[in-house]
Order: C-alpha cells, then structure tokens, then sequence
C-alpha cells in the first residue's frame, strides 16, 4: 500500500463489527490499515489471516499505559475504535493520547442505533463518551448504523441458533408497524470507508442505514422466503407496548437482590434495545435526524440501494441462517 495513502488504526479488528470494517477499508484501496492486537493473540489464525490481508499488526491493549498506547498510535491519521462492549469505558485512555500525537479523526466504538439517554446502560456509557471526546476537542466522527439485518429477521427451524436467539425476533410490539432502520452488517465498512475519508463528516455524528422497515415487513420476509412458511408464522408472539419496561423493572429488581448475577443483567441490556427499537421507535431516519446525525444515503447516494427484501433473499438461502454468530467470541 502507498506509503502516503492515509493510516487507520482499528481497535477490535477480528470482530464482527471490525471484520467489515477491515473488508471495506482494504476495498476501497484509499488506506493504509493497522490493527491493535493483544500479544497473546498475535499468533491467532485471524491475526495471521489480517496480515495475509496486508493489514499491519500493532501489538498492544487497549488497557495498556499512556505512553504505549501514544506509540501504538505513531503515525495514525484516524482511529476506529471497534471494542466489545465492555472496555467501552476504557477508551479514555487511547483517545487522550490519540490527542496527544495529534490523530486527526477519533471514531469511539458506537455502530449500533441512535437514542436518548436513560433508556439504554451501554448506550449511556457509549454516549459518556462522546461527551468525553467533544470535551477534550479531539477531531471525531460518531458512527451508528442501525439494527443489524442479520438480527432483525425470524430464524427458520433450520437455524441451530439457540431457541432464546429465535424467540427474539418472533416477538412483536402490538400489529408489528414500529419502524426500525436497518443495515447488512457486512456492508458497513464500506460505508466506514467513505464516512472517514469525507470532510463533512468531521466533528459530526452519521447515520448508516439501507432500509427502513417495520417488524410486520420482516415477518412476512420469513413467513415467505424462510421455507417454513406458516409454521414459522404460527410461532410468532405479540406482547404489550409497556411488556419491555416492565421485564426492564423485574431485572432491576433482581439486579438489586443480587448484583452478581448475570441473568438480570442481560435481562436489563436485552429489554433496554426492545424498548428503544420498538416501544419508543427511537431507531428511526426521523430520530436520528432530529438527534443531529447526518444521513448517509444523502452523503453517498452513489452506493447502490440495499434492502432488507433483496437481504432476505440471501439469509434465507443460507444452510443455517444466523450461524456466524455461533462462532463469534469478542476479540482484540
């Protein structure tokens, strides 16, 4: 790769959200790519499969001092932050010394779907971030892109995901019309790709999205392309619109009788995004906007139009629908 071809530095590189990252900027041909790597991961088949890609391996954590992390980011001219949910509060540290070597865009982990505080505890803790780095006046671009249509989708009866996994997208708020913006988790790098490269887009917050459909829509797609036709229909549950806040009520109440215990806590995560997504309809082009994201549709209307009918088509089409993320465990 050219040498005076921009350096991205990408945190969380072997992850699912990081794998399209990685695809679309190497794609593109407009950057120079590096990823930060543990070094007990160093020798993983993924970690060799990004240096076959050309991508090149920076040896560090996350977690690591000030000072290291300042000689990770040597040379960088933008960061993509892709980390797992739980070192999101750990970014303080690469993004001060981001700073400190004068990276030129901060991209903290977002990639998931617009909201007001309160309603979500990890979209809270990505948005004390983004306080953070507006505060420290380090140059930045807030990315979100929606549901993932790999998750918006019923599992047919094929699919060897777990029954609770399926159970999920079966579950309707009343008729189903909640609207949701949605997006093929791998085409997001190559929108990464054009948001990171376009001056427009600096010191801003960017909606990706493909469609904007309602749960009725997608539970026609799996009624009419899953192969299981109206059996799979026969599964699906209508709940209540107020039925999330109240499990999100129990699983505090649980929390609070046991702070350890797991369960409630995914209880309260899982319920938080229901309750944004389809009680509050808070996953909307009309919200983002209103949030101050600019749509990336209208930024990019040269890439090609993507629906979820068209993704449908192909997830169906699949052996075991869902199944990369059997094999998915959170990663450098």
């Amino acid at each position: 790769m050219a040498i005076d071809k921009p350096l991205v530095l990408l945190i969380g590189a072997t992850g699912l959200t990081g794998q399209s990252i990685v695809k679309g900027l190497l794609e593109s041909g407009n950057f120079r790519l590096a990823a930060l790597v543990r070094q007990s991961s160093s020798r993983k088949p993924e970690t060799q499969a990004l240096r076959d890609a050309g991508v090149e391996i920076r040896l560090g954590d996350v977690l690591d001092g000030f000072e290291e992390l300042k000689t990770a980011l040597s040379g960088v001219d933008t960061l993509i932050s892709a980390v797992t949910a739980w070192l999101i509060p750990n970014q303080k540290d690469i993004i001060r010394a981001a700073k400190e070597v004068g990276v030129k865009r901060v991209v903290p982990c977002d990639f998931s779907t617009p909201g007001a505080k309160g309603v979500r505890g990890l979209h809270d803790t990505k948005l004390a971030i983004r306080e953070f780095v507006q505060e420290l006046g380090v140059p930045y671009t807030f990315i979100d892109v929606g549901a993932w249509m790999q998750g918006w989708l019923p599992l047919p009866n094929r699919s060897t995901l777990s029954e609770e996994a399926k159970q999920m997208a079966y579950t309707t708020v009343e008729d189903g019309q909640a609207r949701t913006l949605v997006t093929n988790l791998h085409h997001i790098g190559r929108y990464v790709a054009r948001i990171i490269a376009d001056p427009r887009t600096l010191n801003h917050a960017v909606i990706v999205w493909e469609d904007e459909t309602t749960q009725a829509e997608a539970l026609e797609l799996g009624v009419r392309l899953s192969g299981d036709g109206e059996a799979l229909r026969a599964k699906y549950v209508r709940v209540a619109r107020d039925a999330f806040a109240k499990a999100i009520e129990e699983g505090n109440r649980e929390i609070a009788a046991d702070p350890t215990a797991l369960g409630p806590q995914v209880k309260v995560a899982k319920n938080g995004y229901s309750q944004s997504m389809l009680a509050l309809e808070e996953n909307t082009l009309e919200n983002a906007k209103k949030l101050g994201y600019l749509d990336a549709r209208e930024l990019y209307p040269d890439i090609p139009l993507y629906s979820l009918a068209e993704f449908a088509r192909e997830f169906y089409s699949l052996p075991d629908p869902g199944s990369e993320f059997h094999t998915y465990e959170p990663k450098d």
